[in-house]
């Protein structure tokens, strides 16, 4: 692979403050991968962009500004640049078609942003770029559309989430059900309309997802290939038809998402080089060990990238 010229991160925390889907956790992951990234990955401070929905936020997580910032990132890649984003916050399952799993992130606005999004994304991306995604949300496997799972083809077969039990400290499920989105959404367009869509498009205009602007046969003919060497990496915090923990705070520890605290937390003992495959089992071998063994991260990518190394970073490259 050709060597990187840039190294640009977006960093995006959403812990929804004084609504009933707040989180606690979020904002601390975005926060403390920023530290990370400077301190062990040799990134520049100048080239990584924090959202969140934080007290004092200049700049607000909504679908809008992050799509704003993705886009700008991926305007300035060249070959051999390293794109890197983190999104915390809830994630959720569309059930539009109900035959196959669509995959959405859940700005602090509630535009969504979709599979088919981060698709066409990583489409545009320049020859010998990179595009990794660790996206720590529930429904997050399969964030990339049409991207090829590498770890998770050994998981439980899906369950029934509605009954399901807290996992341990009390943790809460950054998960949003479709149907309470869908009936937030209503409220706020006053349409009779079923089609979660029809509602974002009303809300948001041009600024909605791809996935609910163009008709299903124009997103086939625009992402209906995808390339062996396709540079899109996602590190999932659980698969599409699981939900990831958010973790409180206690003595001695801040709130945090638990597939963020595993990943940082490796990355911080494991001073080596880590491909992307080491990066996910091991956070998988974490998660287990703290009892959370019904969250299982994934990994999607091409097959050349399953053993590249994590963010590309080489010993070599470190301050």
């Amino acid at each position: 692979m050709a060597n990187a010229k840039k190294r640009m991160a977006l960093l995006v925390g959403c812990n929804y403050p004084n609504t009933q889907y707040e989180l606690h956790g979020c904002i601390n992951d975005v926060v403390a991968m920023q530290e990370l990234l400077v301190e062990r990955f040799g990134y520049e401070p100048t080239s990584i962009e924090l959202l969140t929905d934080g007290p004092g936020s200049k700049v607000m997580p909504t679908g809008a500004n992050i799509r704003k910032a993705l886009n700008r990132m991926v305007d300035e890649a060249e070959e051999g640049d390293v794109l890197f984003f983190h999104y915390s916050g809830h994630g959720v399952l569309l059930n539009k078609h109900h035959l196959k799993r669509e995959e959405a992130i859940v700005p602090c606005d509630f535009n969504l942003i979709t599979d088919v999004d981060f698709r066409q994304l990583v489409n545009r991306l320049p020859k010998g770029a990179t595009f990794t995604i660790l996206s720590d949300s529930c429904h997050s496997g399969g964030l990339i559309d049409k991207e090829k799972e590498q770890v998770g083809l050994n998981c439980p077969p899906p369950r029934d989430q509605t009954n399901s039990k807290p996992g341990p400290h009390l943790s809460k499920p950054k998960n949003i059900p479709y149907e309470s989105l869908l009936s937030h959404l209503a409220s706020l367009t006053n349409l009779v309309e079923s089609e979660i869509g029809t509602h974002l498009t009303a809300l948001f205009g041009e600024e909605a997802s791809l996935k609910f602007r163009l008709p299903e046969v124009d997103l086939d003919q625009l992402f209906g290939q995808v390339h062996g060497s396709d540079s899109g990496i996602l590190l999932s915090g659980c698969q599409s038809n699981e939900t990831s923990a958010d973790m409180p705070g206690g003595p001695g520890r801040k709130a945090q998402g638990a597939f963020s605290s595993a990943v940082q937390s490796i990355l911080k003992k494991q001073r080596a080089l880590m491909s992307n495959k080491e990066v996910v089992v091991l956070a998988r071998k974490m998660l287990k060990a703290e009892g959370l063994d019904e969250q299982h991260p994934c990994l999607y990518c091409s097959d050349e990238n399953v053993e590249a190394p994590f963010l590309l970073w080489d010993v070599g490259t470190k301050k």
